[in-house]
């Protein structure tokens, strides 16, 4: 069996990644090599984010509290306001919302077809 959280390291975080990239680089004008220092990433981990070449095994696009939560991430981290331990803080917070408005539930069915996805229930706790 595999836990939520291996699916959202494998999945979710490069997306949520790609999208704080992608939003540092778009509307702060960063550089990639500046958002690869933000996020702890190689530069050309940003580059493939940045190409939809990584990061696309969910799509967040259009769930607006996600992205409000990651535009808001994106805004600390240009601003420089953002500390290790609020940047881990707002990411998990992130990942708990994905997990707890269940749009992960396919995916970790993908991983472990075992899963019944429709009782599981184990990310809304």
């Amino acid at each position: 069996m595999l836990a939520p959280c291996e699916v959202a390291v494998k999945c979710v975080l490069p997306a949520v990644r790609a999208m704080i990239a992608k939003k540092l680089m778009m509307k702060h004008k960063l550089k990639q090599v500046e958002v690869a220092r933000l996020l702890g990433v190689s530069q050309p981990a940003i580059s493939l984010y940045f190409r939809n070449r990584r990061g696309k095994a969910i799509d967040l696009e259009n769930e607006s509290d996600i992205t409000n939560l990651i535009e808001n991430l994106a805004a600390s981290l240009a601003k420089d306001i953002s500390s290790p331990k609020d940047f881990i803080s707002e990411f998990c917070e992130i990942c708990t919302t994905i997990r707890a408005r269940g749009l992960m539930c396919k995916l970790h069915k993908t991983f472990d077809p075992t899963i019944d996805i429709e009782k599981c229930g184990i990310c809304q706790l």
